[in-house]
């Protein structure tokens, strides 16, 4: 009887350490801080970096023969204390950017413009770039080799044959990059590296927390909540056309409020800009249209009711 008491003992001690370790691994979610609040905070916290940081002006306006390029951010003290701070840089723009109902500042340093074409939100860009938060540490980057990315994000099918998301940056960097225009062009070299002309975009994005991650970095190395900055280096613009029927994405975006995830026609799932197909009629998009030689494309109504073929699921060719 004893060793029946002692057993109920040890299982009821179990049980009750065991629940506790499991509330431990599993603590409760912490919810969201408030977006205004924080865009607030972070557009001080910006302020305060523009006002006391400078960058390399100086090698930009009168370049040695060996620079390259780069911009070098650093604090305005001892040695650096005469120094122009960013936030009198006339090469320093704003744009209040709506995002999750909140209005924010983002700002832009374009140390060169570029003269090559400009992207649009949803385009692909080549570019070298480092990110970086306020305390200076890196999180990202690349700056020898430029890599392509796709400012938003598409579905596409993968290995399973079901559709998943691919590409997409983060909407300051979005925003940023589309103030720059890349090269007027490039001469491949002997040893097949590519040297761009001198004129391509350069210049860094200073961004809040609700423009980059607010609180789902996806890496540990930025904490939630933190502003960001991206130097880049603009080389070359490509018109993205995600789901290769004719129309480019930016186009896509029907109702013209910047987000193409919510242009479906068919009612698919698929959005406009990942779906071939776009009206559902079993006619690919690509068909329903005119690609001119130079690339305009004549969006044909066949029925003239006002609705352009690749969207009218009523007209079947």
């Amino acid at each position: 009887m004893r060793i029946n008491k002692l057993l109920l003992i040890c299982l009821t001690a179990f049980l009750v350490f065991s629940c506790d370790n499991e509330d431990d691994d599993n603590p409760a979610p912490v919810p969201p801080r408030d977006r205004g609040e924080v865009a607030i905070e972070d557009d001080q916290a910006l302020i305060d970096y523009l006002s006391t940081h400078f960058y390399n002006y100086e090698e930009f306006e009168n370049p040695a023969e060996n620079f390259d390029y780069q911009i070098v951010i650093d604090t305005i003290s001892g040695e650096n204390g005469d120094k122009t701070p960013i936030i009198d840089s006339d090469k320093l723009i704003t744009k209040t950017i709506n995002n999750e109902g909140v209005d924010q500042q983002l700002y832009i340093l374009k140390v060169r413009e570029g003269v090559g074409a400009k992207p649009k939100f949803a385009d692909s860009t080549l570019v070298t770039y480092e990110g970086q938060l306020l305390t200076s540490d890196v999180f990202d980057g690349n700056l020898k080799t430029p890599v392509w990315f796709s400012l938003v994000a598409y579905l596409a099918r993968n290995a399973t044959g079901s559709f998943a998301p691919r590409g997409g940056t983060v909407k300051g960097f979005n925003e940023g990059l589309q103030e720059f225009g890349g090269a007027s062009g490039f001469k491949v070299k002997a040893d097949n590296t590519i040297d761009w002309n001198d004129d391509y975009g350069i210049g860094a994005v200073f961004m809040p927390s609700g423009l980059a991650y607010f609180n789902s970095a996806p890496t540990v190395a930025i904490p939630d909540y933190s502003p960001l900055i991206f130097k880049i280096n603009m080389f070359r613009v490509k018109k993205a056309d995600h789901d290769r029927d004719g129309i480019p994405s930016f186009i896509e975006d029907l109702d013209g409020d910047g987000d193409v995830f919510n242009d479906d026609t068919d009612g698919d799932g698929l959005p406009n800009h990942s779906d071939s197909d776009d009206d559902g009629d079993g006619t690919p998009t690509i068909d329903e249209i005119v690609i001119n030689e130079d690339g305009t494309i004549i969006y044909t109504d066949t029925n003239s009711d006002g609705t352009p073929d690749y969207l009218d699921p009523n007209f079947f060719k």
